[in-house]
């Protein structure tokens, strides 16, 4: 399911990311998507900490490696996800995590 990148709660602008594994990789068809209480036909996507596409949808599958993120008049800019191109990662769930939790690995290529 989706899961925020971020701590729930909170009044900002959050990243959703699909799968939620991390670190996110190109070859997975992750989906980003910007949540928050601005207006959705606002937001701004930022790449690599450039202005990349203006009242962009709120929602897209990304298709070249970099980092990404949002901003929504409102609730401001999210936090950065760094989308991987590379051949091997060792994944783990994209949630917070505290000491004593039981943490499924994925080695994948």
């Amino acid at each position: 399911g989706w899961c925020p990148l971020s701590p729930a709660g909170t009044q900002t602008t959050q990243l959703l990311v699909e799968p939620p594994w991390r670190p996110a990789v190109l070859w997975d068809g992750v989906t980003l998507t910007c949540q928050g209480s601005g207006t959705a036909s606002a937001i701004t996507w930022y790449k690599d900490r450039k202005r990349w596409w203006q009242k962009g949808p709120n929602h897209f599958t990304v298709t070249s490696s970099g980092t990404y993120q949002c901003d929504r008049p409102g609730t401001g800019l999210s936090p950065r996800i760094h989308i991987l191109n590379e051949c091997l990662v060792l994944q783990l769930p994209a949630r917070v995590l505290v000491e004593g939790d039981t943490v499924t690995l994925r080695c994948r290529g």
